[in-house]
């Protein structure tokens, strides 16, 4: 499979299960990146109103997991297996941007990193950062 329909299919891949379930949508694919965005609605709010950190994290984590995606061969799959996430401040704004690099490539383990930034009005406030440690296990679990 070439770049293209790989990232065409891991932008339809990441909308499942539990981040479906949250409204995360997928804004840009590349080699050993992918970035994503939610629409910041009531369900995601903790006790005081803000966005759970618990939703920041999954997006950390998963949007992590898809830029190794993005440069591992197709019959390989991603696992996590350490997460590190620091909360900067609370999201006041009413969409999340969540930025993935992979900082470290070897042979099974893959090192990312996570940006994530409340936004309004076009205008960014990062307010996570995170950390994201990866297994590349051949062949499906």
């Amino acid at each position: 499979m070439d770049n293209k329909k790989r990232y065409e299919f891991l932008k339809q891949d990441y909308r499942q299960g539990f981040p479906a379930h949250c409204g995360i949508e997928v804004v840009n694919v590349d080699a050993g990146r992918f970035e994503v965005k939610l629409t910041v609605g009531p369900e995601h709010a903790q006790q005081e109103g803000f966005v759970h950190a618990g939703v920041l994290a999954t997006m950390a984590d998963h949007t992590a997991g898809y830029a190794a995606y993005t440069l591992v061969a197709e019959d390989v799959s991603i696992l996590t297996i350490e997460l590190k996430i620091n909360y900067f401040k609370p999201v006041t704004g009413d969409t999340v941007a969540c930025r993935s690099r992979i900082i470290h490539q070897g042979r099974r383990i893959l090192v990312a990193e996570s940006e994530l930034f409340s936004v309004l009005q076009n205008r960014e406030k990062q307010v996570s950062k995170a950390i994201v440690t990866l297994m590349a296990v051949p062949g499906s679990i």
